[in-house]
């Protein structure tokens, strides 16, 4: 190693730990999903349940329901967005199966915007909200 010049052994150890970084952040984000896979109490996945509840109300959404999902789901970066619509989509669907609903209203969708949403998204939640002028008054009970 002694003829190799100085940057060059700079430069190995450099994308050595650039490559170790990349691969680090991608199993983080591998192995959330495998948990959400992994069946629980019930036998089912998370993901089984968010798949039976967008089918179980698909019947139940308007146009104008889909889109207030839409515009709720607007401010998720595009490559997350199908997923985060999907998870969003299942809980609003759930709220209005098990209210017994005709339809998916948009206080469904307000409701299960919220309850979807992680508690560590709640402020730039409420921001999304107001600045879209959008009443939530009802449920600011379940913004932490």
């Amino acid at each position: 190693m002694s003829g190799s010049p100085t940057w060059f052994i700079y430069f190995i150890w450099f994308w050595t730990f650039v490559l170790i970084g990349f691969m680090t952040i991608g199993g983080y984000f591998m192995f959330r999903k495998f948990l959400k896979v992994m069946p629980q109490r019930d036998g089912k996945s998370k993901l089984d349940w968010q798949n039976y509840w967008v089918e179980r109300s698909r019947p139940l959404w308007t146009d104008e329901s889909k889109a207030m999902l839409d515009k709720l789901v607007s401010p998720v970066p595009g490559p997350f967005r199908d997923i985060a619509k999907h998870s969003i989509a299942a809980r609003i669907g759930q709220l209005a199966v098990e209210s017994g609903a005709e339809r998916v209203t948009n206080e469904h969708c307000i409701e299960g915007y919220i309850l979807a949403t992680p508690k560590r998204d709640h402020r730039s939640l409420k921001d999304f909200l107001e600045k879209n002028q959008i009443d939530y008054s009802a449920y600011r009970h379940l913004l932490g």
